[in-house]
């Protein structure tokens, strides 16, 4: 594979970007990298192993502090633009997720595009530099290994994002050279390469997430927020079952080794996993026996997604004036009503008399649930979607028996009865995964990925009638999003996808 030699294409064009809190360099600063020393051939981003822990723990705070794109825009993207949630809110930015009127221009998809690919860049100068750094000596191999597999799993998980949403992108796995007066034509298109085809965009995620499960750390009982080598086999699992490389028997077998992990297991009362103790002011557990890579915030330090939602329970009223993101749908809440799931319903869906009445009567208005408080676990992985995933994997490979055991490990907790291997046992799987699954950013990608995007969203719209109005019928191109207007003006490298 040939990597494009590139530290961020659209850190250059986001300088001309007003009112915009987005760190412009990916480089976050001198304390935590280097003085920015460089040559003509590289960029030298790591002065010292301090440099390398610093640019470590910059990854893992990623996933608390710049939550937009990868957690509150992949609920909007998975849950509202699919049959789970209304937008909510009447933002323009917003609402065409829910009427499948989405363009090149929508100011949600221009930043997460850009989020993104700066979350790469940071990855990479924590990879890259980590070579320097050895060839030095300041560096142990075991250092060395462990970070940088860390490293790529967190890249392989940006990566596999965009490749969801996007189908490609531009592939980035190295540092820019310098441009100087006598380069700047051969250097300077390296910095608005074209998008790369599929098939590559995927062989780059399961290299990396290889990589990642050799040298990895082992799984953690005590702390989840650790990116291990089962956080590396789950992503695989997950990657196996995309359609540009799909392999079920790769699902399997790489979701065979999540469940086979000493020391994770299903929360056996689901409410563990989002429940809220109100004498404490804190969740009710963190590092859950399921979860393998959970984002967590400690009290003091709350996350400010929860009052997007609904009410922060660790202050009732906080923001409570405005009509929030993410309403969950009247065709969501009547799949929970017709199975008769109750519990997996009351951890999801909360109704609160409020001030507004853009879906329901202000008197009891139906709100997301699952990010209840600030302190509140965010499951960027976690079992039952894997345990789920193994039985979709087994249900396309004709073995309904194992499918149906395997689905009714996770309707066994939420005290459902059990299904038997008659019958479409793809749709029953789809159908566990929408009531288990609901707002984890997993609806849309569920649909695409089984090929029922037309089917099920051009249906909705007749039988939810608290749907915004639908403005154009799904079809083959809606599986991937419009690459951003702004990314298409930045670099005239990039094509925008079919039907955009």
């Amino acid at each position: 594979m040939k990597a494009i030699n590139i530290i961020l294409y659209t850190a250059l064009a986001s300088l001309t970007l007003s009112g915009c809190e987005l760190d412009i360099d990916p480089i976050s600063d001198a304390t935590e990298l280097t003085e920015g020393t460089q040559t003509e051939e590289s960029s030298a981003v790591l002065k010292d192993r301090q440099a390398a822990l610093d640019q470590r723990l910059n990854l893992y705070e990623q996933f608390r502090n710049r939550q937009e794109h990868w957690s509150l825009d992949m609920k909007l993207i998975a849950d509202c633009h699919s049959d789970n949630g209304y937008a909510g809110t009447t933002g323009a930015e917003v609402v065409p997720y829910e009427t499948n009127s989405i363009d090149a221009s929508n100011s949600v998809l221009s930043r997460d595009w850009t989020r993104y690919l700066e979350d790469i860049a940071k990855a990479n100068v924590l990879i890259n530099g980590l070579d320097d750094l050895k060839n030095k000596g300041l560096v142990s191999d075991a250092e060395y290994n462990q970070w940088k597999a860390e490293g790529k799993i967190f890249r392989a998980i940006i990566m596999f994002d965009m490749a969801r949403i996007w189908g490609t992108f531009p592939v980035i796995t190295d540092i820019a050279r310098t441009i100087t007066s006598d380069n700047v034509e051969e250097v300077f298109p390296t910095y608005f390469p074209p998008r790369t085809e599929s098939a590559e965009c995927y062989a780059q995620i399961i290299s990396d997430l290889e990589d990642g499960e050799l040298n990895a750390p082992d799984f953690s009982a005590t702390d989840r927020t650790i990116l291990t080598k089962t956080v590396a086999q789950a992503m695989l699992a997950k990657v196996y079952a995309e359609k540009p490389v799909q392999n079920h028997s790769k699902v399997v077998e790489y979701a065979e080794k999540v469940r086979n992990t000493a020391g994770l297991e299903l929360e056996p009362e689901f409410a563990n996993l989002w429940g809220y103790d109100d004498e404490k002011k804190d969740c009710l557990k963190r590092n859950t026996s399921e979860g393998i890579l959970e984002v967590q915030w400690t009290t003091g330090n709350a996350n400010w997604e929860s009052w997007m939602y609904g009410r922060c329970l660790e202050d009732y009223d906080y923001y409570f004036t405005w009509a929030k993101w993410v309403t969950p749908s009247r065709d969501l809440i009547e799949d929970f009503t017709k199975e008769g799931d109750e519990v997996r319903f009351n951890e999801t869906v909360v109704y609160y008399e409020c001030t507004w009445s853009n879906y329901y009567p202000a008197s009891h208005y139906p709100f997301m649930y699952k990010m209840r408080s600030g302190y509140n676990n965010h499951y960027k992985l976690r079992l039952a979607d894997i345990i789920l995933l193994e039985a979709e994997a087994y249900a396309y490979q004709g073995q309904n028996s194992k499918a149906a055991e395997l689905v009714n490990i996770i309707r066994n907790r939420a005290k459902l009865n059990n299904i038997d291997e008659s019958g479409d046992m793809i749709e029953k799987v789809l159908h566990e995964r929408r009531l288990e699954l609901a707002f984890e950013g997993q609806r849309w990608f569920d649909l695409c990925r089984n090929g029922k995007v037309e089917q099920y969203m051009n249906a909705v719209y007749a039988k939810d009638n608290g749907r915004l109005a639908q403005k154009r019928a799904f079809d083959a191109n809606s599986y991937l999003l419009p690459i951003p207007q702004t990314a298409l003006d930045e670099n005239v490298n990039l094509e925008q996808n079919p039907g955009y």
